[in-house]
């Protein structure tokens, strides 16, 4: 076999031959992977100005639906980002010949397993730093007592640019009145509002996660059916399938290196001598969701942490020194190394999605920020009209 392809077969009697030229008949063996790479590297840009403006006002549409509708969409969301991640699983549960709705069924309990025993596990640890916490905050002032003095000039230049900024005082001027006291049966009110809406809210996502396992590929299939030429089948078909495969790639390798980040830090934190490193692992796995943010917050609280449990000195800021070297390993080696070029995106835009998504969704919608914002690149880079923008969000 040669290793080129032939472009039109051989002229049969009466036909007509080609009228391209002859060294256009002989294209390379990869000639079609050339032309669909440069496909794929093509960015059109909308040309007219109303398509622009009218994708811009259905964005914002569906924001404002979304923050309207939040109790219902969070958990959609949710559960929609938990279905790409256990859908390697049920995929492997399929191929040994179980059946989807048992293979479903057992990834949803296998992912509330983890939930309640980490529950039960990390319950009491949690309680009894609570109740460290009001008898220990004095003494870490004045453990750090010698930071009061800088803290103070700050204070002072802070109110000087503000006595600057904001001009001379009026005399009719009034205070605002304190606030009243007594507010404890509203604040229970609350707290009960609260509990009751986030258990509602993983009741509904346990049980869409569950249909999207089970039934998740019948949309596919109608948009499949739906369409007229076989052509945008097969491609709606490519499109769905790349979108899953990476997404899923990209949420099961994010969440194992988070596990490994956590594992490490229970590690440090047992070697310094801190009490329940379970507890502090998992903090490091829910925080290292977060980007730039959270392995900040991770230092600061392992560094009170580290004060709280080991004294004034040196060896209380061993433990976020050695949790800020872990962060530093798995943010410059072994995430570029594992995620590579693809899954890599602007930092701006990961600040601007925590900003945003924390506004529209509270704690919930940070920790889904970097996931959906992933999820919305790969789309768009699969998509050509939307290719531009996907563009715009690689790092």
């Amino acid at each position: 076999m040669s290793d080129t392809t032939i472009a039109a077969g051989p002229a049969t009697a009466g036909e007509t031959p080609s009228s391209e030229p002859a060294d256009m008949a002989v294209l390379p063996a990869d000639a079609s992977a050339i032309a669909k790479s440069a496909e794929h590297d093509e960015m059109p840009l909308p040309s007219d100005a109303r398509t622009a403006f009218l994708g811009g006002l259905f964005l914002l549409a569906c924001l404002a639906a979304m923050y309207v509708a939040s109790e219902i969409v969070l958990p959609v969301v949710l559960a929609i980002v938990l279905k790409l991640l256990l859908q390697p699983l049920v995929r492997v549960l399929e191929r040994l010949y179980v059946p989807r709705v048992l293979g479903a069924l057992a990834a949803v309990l296998l992912l509330l397993g983890v939930f309640a025993g980490l529950g039960t596990a990390l319950t009491r640890p949690a309680m009894d730093w609570a109740g460290k916490l009001p008898g220990a905050l004095p003494r870490l002032q004045e453990e750090l007592q010698f930071l009061s003095r800088p803290l103070r000039a700050v204070q002072s230049m802070v109110k000087r640019v503000e006595t600057i900024t904001a001009g001379p005082t009026h005399p009719t001027q009034q205070k605002a009145p304190p606030p009243q006291a007594g507010h404890q049966s509203s604040l229970l009110s609350t707290l009960f509002n609260s509990t009751r809406a986030a258990a509602a809210g993983l009741v509904t996502t346990i049980i869409v996660l569950f249909y999207l396992l089970v039934s998740g590929e019948t949309f596919l299939r109608r948009l499949v059916e739906i369409l007229p030429r076989f052509a945008d089948k097969r491609r709606a078909v490519e499109i769905s399938l790349h979108v899953e495969r990476d997404v899923s790639a990209y949420l099961v390798t994010i969440t194992l290196i988070n596990a490994v980040v956590g594992v490490a830090a229970g590690c440090v934190m047992w070697v310094c001598g801190v009490g329940d490193p379970l507890l502090w692992g998992v903090t490091a796995f829910v925080l290292n969701y977060l980007p730039i943010l959270g392995p900040l917050t991770g230092v600061v609280l392992f560094a009170l942490i580290g004060l709280l449990s080991l004294g004034p000195g040196w060896s209380a800021l061993l433990p976020a020194a050695l949790y800020l070297m872990i962060h530093i390993a798995e943010g410059e080696m072994i995430t570029p190394m594992l995620l590579a070029r693809r899954f890599t995106i602007n930092p701006v835009a990961v600040i601007l999605g925590l900003v945003f998504w924390y506004w529209m969704w509270g704690v919930p919608g940070a920790i889904l920020a970097v996931p959906m914002l992933a999820i919305t690149k790969i789309i768009c880079d699969d998509l050509p009209p939307l290719r531009a923008f996907g563009h715009f969000l690689e790092g």
